[in-house]
């Protein structure tokens, strides 16, 4: 078990907060402010502990787009699922953060993540020696100082996926939040992990009961995520063959990442995240619209949340 190395960081009150389920969404990013509102007033209503909500270049600013979410909450935790560590230093990151947990009771959680090469470079970077540099983050982040009330300063998780980036979560952070994973990665993270820090994978699903209709919608999604290394080393680490990380990737490989079918077919898969060893599983509808994200929600709520 890795030894954590910060004291003021309590894993079991992020997993309290957070709950076993919650939803990840890239959609609200590109949608009205009052769209977002609506979708996380709902979320909450429905029972899902954690929104989280992930950055590209061209939609909404995760930290601004958090504040206006938790601004329509009460209950809700809402996360980063990831702000980019290329994108802001690291000073803006904690004095961000730390102003969100003041001001919404504990209620927002930084996760932090790498990115990858090509996103990074494409930023004008270089991606240099990663885990190197998420240290060199971390370090500057807990010697900023805040001068701003502050309870208790904002938690974090690390976007982690290979043996090095999760035993820094587990020091560094109240955990990790995996993405682009299957069950067998969740139970291997975990064994690194250790049974303290949170775990909480991203889990997309297709509510969709016609295999080809299905695969195309999940393929959508591979296509683009087996473009990047990160990814695609960490499916070889776990055993798939290049066959299968082609393209949009092979049958096996898609119906493994993206669960699809029936509700209650979907949330077998997330519980077999938990059964690995999962405190909380961040769910993604993949949609074709803003319009659909609300019905499927619901659709999955009554399985998925505890009641």
């Amino acid at each position: 078990m890795v030894q954590q190395e910060r004291s003021d960081v309590d894993p079991a009150e992020v997993k309290r907060r957070i709950g076993p389920v919650g939803v990840w969404t890239g959609v609200l990013g590109g949608q009205p402010a009052a769209f977002g509102r609506t979708v996380a007033a709902e979320v909450e209503e429905l029972g899902y502990g954690a929104l989280w909500v992930g950055e590209t270049p061209s939609n909404k600013e995760p930290l601004v787009h958090s504040a206006i979410l938790l601004g329509a909450t009460r209950r809700l935790v809402v996360a980063t699922g990831i702000a980019n560590i290329w994108v802001r230093d690291a000073t803006a990151a904690a004095n961000g953060a730390n102003a969100l947990a003041e001001a919404y009771d504990g209620r927002f959680l930084l996760g932090l993540g790498v990115s990858h090469a090509p996103l990074v470079r494409a930023r004008g970077h270089d991606y240099e020696r990663p885990l190197a540099a998420m240290r060199s983050y971390l370090d500057a982040i807990d010697e900023t100082g805040y001068e701003g009330p502050l309870p208790q300063r904002a938690p974090r998780v690390l976007a982690a996926l290979r043996p090095g980036m999760l035993e820094l979560a587990a020091r560094r952070s109240a955990g990790a939040h995996p993405y682009f994973v299957t069950p067998e990665h969740t139970a291997r993270a975990r064994a690194i992990l250790g049974p303290e820090p949170v775990l909480a994978p991203e889990q997309a699903v297709v509510l969709e009961t016609d295999p080809d209709l299905a695969r195309e919608k999940a393929r959508r999604y591979t296509s683009f995520y087996l473009t990047l290394p990160n990814y695609l080393n960490n499916l070889k680490d776990l055993g798939w063959a290049e066959e299968d990380l082609t393209g949009a990737g092979s049958d096996a490989l898609v119906d493994a990442i993206v669960p699809w079918g029936d509700p209650e077919t979907v949330a077998e898969r997330i519980r077999e995240h938990h059964d690995a060893g999962a405190d909380h599983v961040c769910v993604q509808p993949l949609v074709d619209g803003p319009a659909e994200l609300l019905p499927q929600l619901r659709a999955l709520a009554p399985l998925l949340v505890p009641r």
